[in-house]
């Protein structure tokens, strides 16, 4: 059980890492401090084949471009903020619009595209632990406060991947860090997601307008094509939703509580991996946008459907919503966000 650390390029003349977390069974993940980003998880199949279950770039450069986020930390606030405005205290804000009218994941410089300060926090003989610290100052992408954020990334066990994320501030402000893996259990580079069995522990979801915007309404999943509650391919009712999935769900249980939000299984490799979280709120996005135009590894073309994402968070807009889970934090608060991402076979789930 190790961290190694090997040079990944340089950005405006600062070197960048990779570092490699290698558990006892084989698991590796290999993070780099430019945008605290997974850039491959290497998990067994049923077969105990080692293969990377994540879509993402060989180089640095890969990830310089805007977008899809792919594996990073995307903040200050994940998701959409309709017209980059919100209201704290009788203020208004106005941030970056990078999503036609609104906001997108922080910005055009959001979080995704900083360096972060890492540290080994891996103890002689334990677990390994990668500490992630950057320091957001007040105003940038017009936030206000200066935001401290420290995301820690854990082999907590065989084939589990941890990830805490905590925050704090000396002005009020609003916080939704998310992590942006887009994940392929398969195992084949340019395979599709459409069969892989997913189910979502949540009852209600928030529907959206034409901008991907929260209307404001919670509505129940029964009886429409976003209803995972029972295990079903990604891809059975996806002509029964207009451009995708790309919507949040309003997780079972209690906020602030590590529970179980999400399950998939991709049948032919029998690999498996449940979402464990205690945000309230969870984006599942089918990678539908993904065009072919983006070549990842191994010179792999991403067309639509080649990667889902997980993403637990706030809810979409939730500044501009007080009938949401409140994203606002103040001097003297700690935000506190952890998942866990844990894999196994299961050949006949």
């Amino acid at each position: 059980m190790s961290i190694s650390q090997r040079s990944f390029g340089t950005v405006d003349g600062e070197s960048i890492s990779l570092y490699t977390l290698s558990g006892p069974d084989g698991t590796q993940a290999r993070i780099t401090n430019f945008g605290a980003t997974l850039v491959g998880l290497d998990v067994a199949d049923a077969l105990n084949q080692m293969t990377d279950v994540t879509l993402g770039f060989d180089a640095l450069d890969g990830y310089l471009v805007p977008g899809p986020y792919m594996g990073a930390i995307v903040g200050r606030c994940a998701n959409r903020i309709r017209a980059g405005r919100f209201r704290i205290d009788g203020h208004e804000y106005c941030l970056a619009l990078n999503d036609g009218s609104n906001h997108l994941h922080g910005g055009t410089r959001g979080f995704d595209k900083v360096v972060w300060v890492a540290e080994d926090r891996t103890e002689l003989g334990e677990i390994p632990a990668l500490a992630m610290r950057y320091v957001s100052p007040d105003g940038e992408e017009g936030y206000p406060g200066t935001l401290t954020v420290e995301v820690v990334f854990t082999l907590t066990a065989p084939a589990e991947l941890r990830i805490d994320m905590s925050a704090h501030t000396d002005r009020a402000t609003v916080v939704n860090l998310a992590h942006h893996s887009y994940w392929n259990l398969s195992g084949r580079p340019g395979g599709t997601i459409l069969d892989h069995e997913l189910s979502i522990n949540a009852k209600y979801y928030t529907p959206v307008d034409d901008g991907r915007i929260p209307t404001g309404r919670v509505e129940p999943v029964a009886g429409t094509p976003y209803d995972f509650r029972v295990p079903k391919p990604i891809g059975r009712d996806i002509g029964n939703v207009p451009g995708g999935y790309d919507v949040n769900y309003v997780l079972d249980g209690e906020p602030g509580v590590l529970r179980l939000a999400a399950r998939v299984h991709e049948p032919v490799s029998g690999r498996a991996m449940e979402l464990h979280t205690t945000q309230p709120g969870l984006q599942f996005y089918d990678g539908s946008k993904l065009d072919g135009h983006c070549r990842g590894k191994g010179q792999t073309l991403y067309c639509a459907h080649t990667g889902f994402c997980l993403e637990s968070q706030h809810f979409p807009d939730s500044p501009n919503h007080p009938e949401f889970p409140s994203a606002v934090l103040r001097p003297g608060q700690v935000y506190r966000h952890s998942m866990v991402h844990r894999f196994y076979s299961a050949i006949g789930l």
